[in-house]
């Protein structure tokens, strides 16, 4: 078996799309828990945190609570992982205000969405990431998830926006393996192809992918740092048998919304609250059912 790596180039690895903890009681955001989830992600040894990202119900938090978040973020992480802050919107105009507002002393690279709802053209899709690249004080990650922002950017406008030099990367959320292959193929060298697809994470990594930003890592932040770090260092079955591991639980996370199997998990791990803000409803009591079977 292949020695695992644990010094790998920053954003290399395993990122973990962090939930917002919730208290059950009033909704508000829970800071002891956000807290307890830092540290149970950061000892279970993933590479990096992406804080706000959509995985965290950044739709459904204030400006004020999301500057706070970070600012607890930072505090109590303290240099231990990097830091990666998602900021999106379909207004290109209000995301670079947003950018600019924001205290990014810091963060390693902003993770940006591509525009939902309005559906842009590839030519608009440029457009706005140029724009954004350009207003950016940090590195800015491309994020394509065509299942929530209802257009994909494709593996032709990935690579033009790779040209940039303040875009490294993107995560790869369409679930097209043939355009990952494009892009793996045609992407300058440093350009980070990260996984958005907890399950795709091997096969990527497998021709020139450099890990993943996962929802799953927030609840097994050990076995899907071990299984990234087998895959990095080429040992795609040990890699493999840990992925089939946790096969039976990657489809309960999304059966009833992303984040809300996933804190269910967490909240039957005993980390934090499985409350969601609406319009997601907390997991089902069948749902949590079958997710405790499996853990």
């Amino acid at each position: 078996m292949h020695k695992l790596d644990s010094r790998l180039p920053a954003l290399h690895g395993t990122g973990v799309a962090l939930v917002t903890p919730f208290s059950p009681t009033d909704f508000a955001v829970d800071y002891p828990a956000l807290r307890r989830l830092l540290d149970f992600v950061i000892d279970g040894g993933v590479e990096y945190i992406v804080i706000n990202g959509t995985t965290a119900e950044s739709p459904t938090t204030t400006a004020a609570e999301k500057a706070e978040i970070l600012r607890v973020a930072k505090e109590h992480v303290a240099g231990r992982v990097p830091l990666v802050y998602g900021i999106g919107g379909n207004d290109t105009a209000a995301v670079e205000r947003t950018i600019q507002a924001t205290d990014l002393d810091g963060i390693a690279a902003i993770l940006s969405a591509s525009p939902y709802y309005n559906k842009p053209t590839q030519r608009g899709i440029v457009a706005h990431y140029q724009r954004l690249a350009d207003a950016a004080p940090v590195p800015v990650i491309l994020y394509n998830v065509p299942g929530r922002t209802a257009s994909n950017i494709t593996a032709e406008t990935t690579l033009t926006l790779a040209q940039h030099p303040n875009i490294i990367g993107i995560k790869e959320a369409s679930g097209n393996v043939e355009q990952c292959l494009q892009i793996a193929a045609g992407k300058p060298e440093g350009f980070l192809l990260i996984s958005g697809d907890d399950m795709l994470t091997t096969p990527l990594i497998s021709f020139g992918g450099v890990g993943i930003i996962s929802v799953l890592a927030n609840a097994f932040p050990r076995r899907f740092s071990d299984m990234t770090r087998h895959a990095l260092a080429g040992d795609y079955a040990a890699a493999s048998q840990l992925l089939f591991g946790l096969l039976p639980l990657n489809p309960l996370m999304y059966e009833e919304a992303n984040p809300v199997g996933v804190k269910a998990a967490l909240e039957l791990l005993g980390v934090i609250p499985g409350a969601v803000r609406l319009p997601l409803m907390e997991a089902s009591e069948g749902l949590t059912a079958r997710i405790k079977a499996l853990l």
